[in-house]
């Protein structure tokens, strides 16, 4: 693993095939948190600017386009509509966009883990990128063939982490200290831990109502 810091200079996040027509197939986790962890993932490479390239399936297939929580997230970004490639940095197009950017690391969410993210992580590594793996933003149809998947990436040197995680990484960058991303997204995104920093906020306020009021 590259000890170097993730950061959105250095770091492009590749999104690869959201598809409405595979959500309702996905077994290896709870689709709610799925697309809630997708849209956070999106949501951190646009709000802290990293490079980020999207890719799916032609939309006219019974796939279908993106996940529309997904979509609304991205706005006007750009998305590169492939064949039938499982690698896809077989599509000229999407290699070129990865390529464009300039970045050294790739951060990959997607479906399924064992297809698309799989083949195009190891396409990553085959095109000399720092390559990891959002394992909480992808899903297959089974935990097991998940798993699977991430323990070959990692036995390949793709380093695995979660979408927060990465978020967390990206705020240590100096141009980001003072930023609101992360507790935006943590509010919006990670529901349990924007209760926890609510509780936390009261608790502080009537303290401080304690304290004046002796």
């Amino acid at each position: 693993m590259n000890p170097e810091p993730l950061s959105p200079a250095n770091t492009t996040v590749v999104l690869v095939d959201y598809a409405v027509g595979f959500a309702n197939l996905l077994r290896s986790h709870n689709l709610t948190e799925h697309i809630n962890n997708v849209v956070g993932l999106a949501k951190t490479a646009k709000w802290y600017g990293s490079g980020l390239v999207v890719t799916n399936g032609e939309s006219s297939k019974p796939s279908g386009p993106l996940y529309p929580e997904l979509l609304e997230a991205l706005g006007d970004q750009p998305v590169i509509e492939r064949a039938v490639d499982f690698n896809s940095f077989l599509d000229e197009s999407f290699a070129d966009a990865v390529r464009a950017e300039g970045r050294p690391n790739l951060v990959i969410g997607g479906i399924a883990t064992d297809g698309c993210v799989l083949q195009t992580a190891l396409g990553g590594l085959r095109e000399g990128y720092n390559v990891h793996v959002v394992v909480d933003a992808s899903a297959s149809l089974s935990r097991e063939a998940h798993d699977a998947a991430v323990q070959r990436m990692a036995q390949a040197g793709i380093t695995p982490v979660t979408w927060f995680s990465l978020a967390a990484e990206f705020q240590l960058d100096p141009t980001f200290h003072n930023a609101p991303h992360r507790l935006r997204l943590m509010q919006e995104n990670v529901p349990a831990m924007g209760m926890s920093a609510r509780s936390f906020l009261n608790a502080v306020e009537l303290g401080k109502r304690a304290t004046t009021a002796s």
